[in-house]
């Protein structure tokens, strides 16, 4: 027989590569374009392939700072000046219009070592309101700015600015002319009292949608922000979820960090980023059981969308109650996964 000290050597041993096994891959980040897609009978592949090519360079763009030994900070804003730039996306220059015909951003950030962060709403001139979001966040004593004066410090603390046409492409002023004739938004907006939330909001932005990127360093610090031009046709200076703490975007380093996407009254209302968090704190569930009983959640009360989560230990989880949703992951070994369709 063995020596017990030697057998219980060679059962931590065991049990260690046991539990090694059993484990998943571990990344370092994970994105979302928006959920609600392009249905794939309407979708070609030159098309599909600009969206997949589009996630990957954003995911390289963070993932080439994490290896540098970057914060995890650094590589959300890097990854999602990617998506910004590109207008296939509902963010910065692809952002949809409102009613007025403006283009109205909004962003989020968190950083989950110290629970700071920053949100920027109903912005028109900051090019990237991501970096506008970082900068409430660590240049001022606030969390959320909005309008002219969210525009007024960005340009103070020297942000790049723009003229409000910088925004505009062809596309998305030709959707929110099919949104003005539809008159779509009314079903959700009209307080009649026979209207209810169940409704059918036909002017969800089904085939574009807001971008948000989950990052974790070499430190084991969490990140998380959301990016978006909000919804087609929106009046009345509507906000919804991606610039609000704990409902587009939640992170911390003890659970997760989170970015949403979809139809954000509903994400408001069940405060999604900051319960898939509390979820896994309180009730000890994992990030894909969490994640999953949010999104859930969602549409039992009539709402659609999506998201993306990374918790601590590098594990990722990517619901979503849509046709589809555009997603992206990144292994800290560098093996990129993307898809769209379920």
């Amino acid at each position: 027989m063995y020596p017990k000290k030697l057998m219980a050597m060679l059962a931590v041993i065991f049990l260690t590569a046991l539990s090694l096994s059993a484990q998943e891959k571990r990344y370092v980040m994970v994105l979302h374009g928006g959920a609600g897609t392009i249905l794939k009978q309407n979708m070609t592949p030159e098309r599909e392939e600009a969206y997949t090519g589009a996630m990957k360079e954003a995911l390289l763009a963070g993932y080439k700072l994490i290896k540098e030994g970057k914060s995890s900070l650094d590589a959300v804003e890097a990854a999602i000046w990617v998506l910004e730039d590109n207008p296939l996306f509902n963010a910065s220059k692809g952002a949809v219009f409102t009613h007025d015909g403006r283009n109205e951003l909004d962003a989020s950030i968190m950083y989950g070592k110290t629970l700071e962060a920053g949100a920027v709403a109903g912005v028109t001139t900051i090019k990237h309101p991501i970096s506008g979001a970082r900068a409430v966040m660590e240049k001022s004593e606030h969390v959320m700015m909005v309008g002219a004066g969210a525009e007024l410090f960005a340009k103070e603390v020297g942000l790049e600015i723009v003229d409000p046409s910088y925004f505009y492409t062809q596309p998305r002023y030709d959707a929110l002319q099919r949104a003005i004739k539809q008159d779509s938004i009314k079903a959700v907006l009209d307080h009649d009292a026979k209207q209810s939330n169940r409704v059918p909001f036909q002017n969800r932005d089904d085939k574009f949608g807001t971008v948000g990127c989950v990052a974790l360093d070499q430190e084991g610090h969490l990140a998380a922000g959301t990016s978006t031009g909000g919804m087609t046709n929106k009046k009345y200076g509507r906000v919804g979820d991606s610039p609000i703490i704990g409902a587009g975007t939640y992170c911390d380093d003890r659970t997760v960090g989170v970015s949403c996407t979809g139809w954000g009254e509903f994400f408001i209302r069940s405060v999604v980023a900051k319960s898939v968090s509390d979820l896994m704190e309180y009730k000890g569930l994992g990030v894909e059981e969490a994640s999953r009983l949010m999104i859930e959640k969602i549409g039992q009360l009539g709402g659609d969308g999506g998201l993306v989560a990374l918790d601590r230990n590098g594990q990722i989880a990517m619901p979503f109650n849509t046709a589809g949703m555009y997603r992206a992951a990144i292994t800290e070994d560098g093996e990129v996964e993307v898809a769209i369709y379920k």
